[in-house]
Formats: C-alpha cells, sequence, structure tokens
C-alpha cells in the first residue's frame, strides 16, 4: 500500500485505492462529477465509530450524520456476565443536535446533543482523541492515544448507486480512562480501542457484513458488501498489509453461533465465537435499518503473505456484524 495522499479528490476524480498513514480531511467538494444539493443532501453519510474492550467490557460508540437527520448509540457490554448493562440511542437534527467533521483523526471533532445526552469525540492537542459519552444508562470518559498508533488505514473507492466512499481506520489505540453504567465502575486503562471514521456519497440502499478485532500484536479490518474489498487489512506487530476479499460464513438467523470469517488469499481464517450482541431492527417507511453487532472472540491463523508461516491467533476480542439499511 502507498503513502496516503493529501486529498482524497486528484483533478476532479478520486483518488482510489488503499493507503496507510493519515489524511487530514476527507472533502468532495472538488469532485468533478456533479449532483444537486438536493441529492448530497440525502446521500452525504458521516460517521465515528469507536470500539474499545478488555477482559471486562466491549464498549461500542458512535455519531452518524446522514444529511437529512442524525444519530448516535452508545453501549456497553458486560463480558464476564454477558449482557449489556446500557444500550442507549437518540435520533436528532443535523447541525442542531448533532455534527461531524470532515476531519477523521487530527482536528476531528464529532458531537451529540439531546434530551439526557451528551456526546463527543474531539481531537486533543496532545494528540489524542477525548471520548465522553454523558447519557442516563452510560458514562464515559476517555482518552485514546493516537500519538502511539501503528499506521492507519486509509481506503477510498466507488461506490454502486452513489459516487464514492473514503474511510480512515486504526487500529490498537492505547485506552486510559473510565466508564459506569447501573452504578459499577469500570476502568478502561489498559483497554485497547480503534476508531472508523468514515464519509461517503452513499446509496439510498446500503449493506454489508464487518469484522473488526484490535490488540497491539495483531488487528484487522474486513468488510463484505457496498465497499467491496476496499478497507480489509491486517496488521501484524504493527504493520498493516493488505488482504483480498472477505467471507462471512454464518447463519443470519442465529447470530450468536459461531461464525468463520476468512479472505480469498488465505491470509486470515478465524472462527469468531459471539458472547452476546447488540441488534436493532427500526422501520419508519422513509428510512430503515436491519442491523445486528455481536460481540466477541476471534481464534485461527493468520499470515503476513503468500507462504508466510500461519501464526495461530486466540481470544482476539472484537466484533462481527450485518447490517441492512435505507438511509
Amino acid at each position: 500500500m502507498n503513502l496516503a495522499p493529501q486529498t482524497v479528490v486528484i483533478d476532479g476524480a478520486p483518488a482510489h485505492g488503499r493507503y496507510v498513514g493519515r489524511i487530514s480531511r476527507i472533502d468532495w467538494s472538488p469532485l468533478r462529477e456533479r449532483r444537486s444539493w438536493f441529492w448530497h443532501r440525502l446521500h452525504h453519510k458521516r460517521w465515528h465509530y469507536v470500539g474499545l474492550g478488555n477482559e471486562q467490557l466491549f464498549i461500542g460508540v458512535a455519531i452518524v450524520h446522514l444529511g437529512w437527520t442524525c444519530t448516535a448509540f452508545a453501549y456497553l457490554f458486560d463480558r464476564r456476565r454477558r449482557t449489556l448493562l446500557a444500550n442507549w440511542r437518540q435520533d436528532g437534527l443535523p447541525g442542531l443536535q448533532a455534527g461531524v467533521s470532515d476531519a477523521p483523526l487530527a482536528g476531528a471533532r464529532a458531537w451529540f446533543r439531546g434530551p439526557g445526552a451528551r456526546l463527543a469525540l474531539c481531537h486533543e492537542p496532545d494528540d489524542s482523541l477525548r471520548l465522553t459519552v454523558a447519557t442516563r444508562a452510560l458514562r464515559i470518559q476517555a482518552r485514546l492515544d493516537l500519538g502511539r498508533m501503528a499506521p492507519p488505514l486509509l481506503a477510498i473507492g466507488p461506490i454502486e448507486g452513489g459516487i464514492v466512499h473514503a474511510t480512515q481506520k486504526t487500529t490498537a489505540l492505547p485506552v486510559q480512562g473510565w466508564a459506569e453504567a447501573e452504578g459499577q465502575h469500570f476502568g478502561l486503562d489498559g483497554a485497547w480501542a480503534a476508531v472508523d471514521a468514515s464519509n461517503g456519497l452513499l446509496a439510498r440502499n446500503t449493506a454489508w457484513r464487518w469484522a473488526s478485532a484490535h490488540r497491539a500484536d495483531v488487528g484487522f479490518n474486513l468488510q463484505q458488501g457496498y465497499f467491496g474489498g476496499q478497507e480489509n487489512v491486517l496488521w501484524l506487530d504493527g504493520m498493516p498489509i493488505a488482504l483480498a476479499g472477505a467471507r462471512f460464513d454464518f447463519d443470519p438467523t442465529q447470530p450468536l453461533r459461531p461464525w468463520r470469517v476468512h479472505t480469498d488469499d488465505g491470509l486470515l481464517d478465524l472462527v469468531f465465537t459471539p458472547e452476546g450482541a447488540r441488534a436493532e431492527n427500526r422501520d419508519l417507511l422513509v428510512a430503515a435499518s436491519h442491523y445486528v453487532q455481536p460481540i466477541g472472540c476471534f481464534a485461527g491463523t493468520v499470515r503476513a503473505g503468500a507462504g508466510a508461516p500461519a501464526r495461530r491467533i486466540d481470544g482476539l476480542l472484537g466484533v462481527t456484524e450485518d447490517h441492512r439499511s435505507r438511509w
């Protein structure tokens, strides 16, 4: 993979490809291909998602700007009790109640404000991301250290039914902080986090399967669906390795049974064993979301390249996801 370009649009065209390194902004305004203001309002989607966990818990937080509306969620899964201690979600008005910046990491600012809720993910001068969640169900104060992270992935690619999408993804960010839910206090020092900062001109109907898991020695991100294999990457000891197309073998009617996740190049072949899940089925006529995100551990083998020896992986905490949206 080459180093990330300075901009996602070069000479009026998207800079399609997979890259390593940070990009300062994801800005589609220089695109040569033009659609109406109304089309852009409906199809420009941006989000910041943070997943973090340790031996006690897994936390997922997202702030999503859909152009014509916005939403946010935050949950805490207790791995020892195998239950969701907190599962909060709220919708709002874009610009008034939420915003997601075009800066994915440095300079990032995503926020949501609603009744009884304040969420934010903001870049700090010490090159960290400050995650704040204050809801009735869940409170989080966490610092995610970008200064010690492995090179992140930048993926840019075309979208069928839309125009283009870009995503910046990190692996294994060191975490400091705490979380509280149901009267319990959890220390987050020593947890690992991953950030998904995505920004694209997407189709009205979008579907994907996704897997993500991270710790200091190994991490990966896989997607099968609307973005093809553009964002498929494996990190081994901090080195990013591009992966081929991903395969998800599982029973959609029983997502808490084991999944097999593997890639066409044979570099990753893992079995995922769920411990629990967050799920949501919403149909608001103009919009819909059918979603399940199991939390659990991956085990199996990964390789640094064709012909490289297999490396055994066990107990790698992460998530899978099966998601269909009309947005």
